[in-house]
């Protein structure tokens, strides 16, 4: 069987590394061909598996120009918090949570690749367990509080990360305090400081 060809996208380049490491394994079946925060792809890759990591649903720009500008199919990668039905609605060709361990990974990839129907599900695999790397794990920051510090960075409000982020405005606060107490900041610019000095972007990339 030929390598389905691959190309990874996300801003932040440990994501990246992470999901590249993941496949390492099934190199025989998944080709990681680029790790981008592009938009535009090389021409002969197949398959685009977009992670949302610090991006909202529902109006995911970033998303709708990688479908428009790219005529691999485009897969989005995420959790729970950026459901599936949002991906589809942008264009997206298929969806799989973050959950799935890399065998399971591979499975869906080939099977969006192939056209054959694919039933996200969520293992049940809390997202400090997940594989996938994520900027600030190396403090401890599970993948949703480095979310909260991503948007806190990018300048939204409690309300608006809690809106867009499909979580009650109490989760984002116990995320946030979670987080907060693990980098060892007290406010909200503090914040943004230990962020912007440890990999996170106010604003995401335009090319890479």
């Amino acid at each position: 069987m030929t390598a389905i060809r691959v190309a990874l996208s996300n801003d932040f380049e440990v994501v990246l590394h992470g999901v590249t490491a993941i496949l390492a394994d099934y190199a025989d079946q998944i080709e990681v061909v680029i790790c981008t925060t592009a938009i535009k792809m090389p021409a002969d890759v197949d398959l685009i598996l977009y992670d949302t990591f610090g991006r909202l649903p529902r109006h995911d720009e970033k998303l709708r120009d990688i479908v428009r500008s790219n005529s691999a199919k485009v897969v989005v990668y995420s959790w729970d918090s950026y459901p599936d039905a949002d991906a589809r609605s942008q264009g997206a060709a298929g969806y799989i949570h973050k959950g799935l361990d890399g065998a399971e990974l591979v499975k869906a990839m080939t099977a969006i690749h192939e056209g054959r129907t694919w039933e996200s599900r969520d293992p049940e695999i809390d997202d400090d367990h997940s594989m996938t790397t994520w900027p600030g794990q190396e403090h401890g920051l599970s993948a949703r509080e480095s979310e909260m510090l991503t948007f806190i960075a990018r300048g939204l409000s409690n309300q608006e990360i809690a809106e867009r982020a499909y979580l009650s405005i109490n989760t984002v606060k116990t995320y946030i305090r979670t987080a907060y107490r693990k980098v060892g900041v007290a406010s909200r610019s503090q914040a943004v400081g230990w962020a912007l000095r440890n990999g996170f972007y106010p604003d995401p990339p335009t090319s890479g």
